[in-house]
């Protein structure tokens, strides 16, 4: 999946995010990433990131 790895998001890409609260209903959340917050190259959930709108989760898309 192109949202576990860092290098596929940068500021200003258009992403869909799960947050934390509906990881199990998998309910997505498209936006504009304001903030990568994961550190590590990689993360097996997908990397988190912070929304234009405030709103941070974990990468599960990413829009060209």
């Amino acid at each position: 999946m192109e949202g576990q790895l860092r290098k596929n998001i940068s500021s200003g890409a258009k992403v869909s995010i799960v947050q934390k609260q509906h990881q199990y209903s998998g309910k997505l959340t498209d936006g504009i990433v304001a903030d990568i917050l994961t550190n590590s190259p990689n993360h097996p959930r997908g990397i988190k990131v912070r929304l234009e709108t405030g709103e941070v989760g974990r990468v599960q898309a990413i829009h060209k």
